[in-house]
């Protein structure tokens, strides 16, 4: 029984597991997207992030443990300089998965795994480093007020747009019945 057992073994065993989430999550680093199967994809989205998250905090401690997850000094480098860079900004969410279809050898959905960051196409600015703004917050009810005050402000300046031109039609018939009498 399985009961509460949440890791996708990928069919290996321990060692196995572990060396290829360690060189799929280089290759991601290195080269910004990979193809792979969406098994594999999900279960690096798993591995990756949190080191990405770690690479925020650039000390040495934060760095002997990446070091120890990924085994390989210029990927370290790259993720403590340029993708902790890029991603300084993000509360989280580094990675994106767009899935690609069925393999035509064995029939395996396979898929792209991306850093979220490194897309110009998705991106909003080509390139641009995002600013740390402050801590931003995932709570959606804290906004209500401002929400609830500029509809507000809408919804006046609708009533007096839609006013604007009644009042005007009943001006333009009182001159068409005076200029008729």
């Amino acid at each position: 029984m399985r009961h509460g057992d949440k890791i996708n073994n990928l069919s290996r065993t321990a060692s196995h597991r572990a060396a290829l989430l360690k060189n799929l999550a280089s290759q991601l680093i290195t080269h910004k997207r990979i193809v792979t199967t969406l098994a594999k994809a999900k279960a690096l989205r798993t591995y990756v992030e949190p080191l990405i998250t770690k690479a925020k905090e650039n000390t040495t401690h934060q760095r002997r443990i990446v070091f120890s997850y990924l085994q390989d000094k210029d990927v370290v480098v790259e993720l403590f300089g340029t993708v902790a860079e890029k991603v300084a900004g993000r509360p989280g969410g580094y990675t994106r998965i767009i899935k690609l279809g069925a393999r035509v050898g064995d029939n395996a959905e396979t898929a792209m795994i991306e850093l979220v960051d490194f897309n110009e196409i998705y991106g909003k600015g080509k390139g641009e480093v995002k600013e740390a703004a402050g801590k931003r917050t995932r709570r959606s009810g804290g906004s209500r007020k401002k929400a609830s005050g500029a509809t507000e402000g809408a919804e006046a300046a609708e009533v007096a747009a839609e006013e604007a031109p009644v009042e005007e039609a009943k001006k333009s018939t009182k001159k068409e019945k005076k200029a008729g009498e």
